[in-house]
């Protein structure tokens, strides 16, 4: 039956078939060869994007170890500074201090976060220390006063207080020195 068909058909008709067949192949080839050609393009897009990432992390590990060092540095500063640091918010509660801070108040830090400052202020020392803060709050400037400390009797020292606003929450930094050491 083939044989037929064929013989029906003339010369240039079967050409064309054979040509169309031919066709066909060389578009496969094609194809392939294209497909071979992406895929070794989309390969090397890869390794060139991995070595962008691996580029990317080396960068963040070294901004992540400036970022530690400068964090060691700065927790070294504050925590061990020759004099107190606390952070208070407006009703004067101790939200941060230092090691000298909570030397200063006769206590562990942890055990100084969330207490209220004014606790240590000697009542002689309440008023001044109450319209220091208040002024800390209200002018956003850099206030001091100097004050007597003491905890459930104990007279805990003379010390001079610095305070200013932050403008990032509104709490008031506040750097306390013991004038005992400063006379002696």
């Amino acid at each position: 039956m083939i044989e037929e068909e064929e013989m029906d058909l003339t010369n240039a008709q079967l050409l064309r078939l054979k040509a169309e067949e031919r066709l066909k192949v060389h578009k496969q080839k094609a194809e392939d060869i294209i497909r071979e050609m992406d895929l070794k393009r989309i390969v090397h897009e890869l390794q060139v994007h991995q070595i962008e990432l691996e580029l990317q992390n080396e960068e963040l590990m070294k901004a992540f170890q400036i970022a530690e060092n400068a964090l060691k540095k700065y927790t070294m500063l504050y925590d061990l500074a020759p004099v107190g640091f606390f952070t208070l918010d407006t009703e004067g509660y101790i939200s941060e201090l230092n090691f000298t801070g909570a030397e200063l108040l006769g206590d562990k830090r942890f055990v100084l976060i969330h207490k209220n400052f004014k606790l240590f202020v000697a009542d002689s020392s309440k008023h001044e220390f109450t319209a220091f803060l208040n002024n800390v709050f209200a002018s956003g400037k850099k206030e001091f006063c100097e004050v007597t400390l003491s905890y459930d009797n104990k007279l805990l020292g003379n010390v001079y207080i610095e305070g200013i606003l932050t403008s990032e929450d509104g709490d008031c930094l506040l750097t306390v020195m013991n004038l005992f050491n400063l006379k002696t």
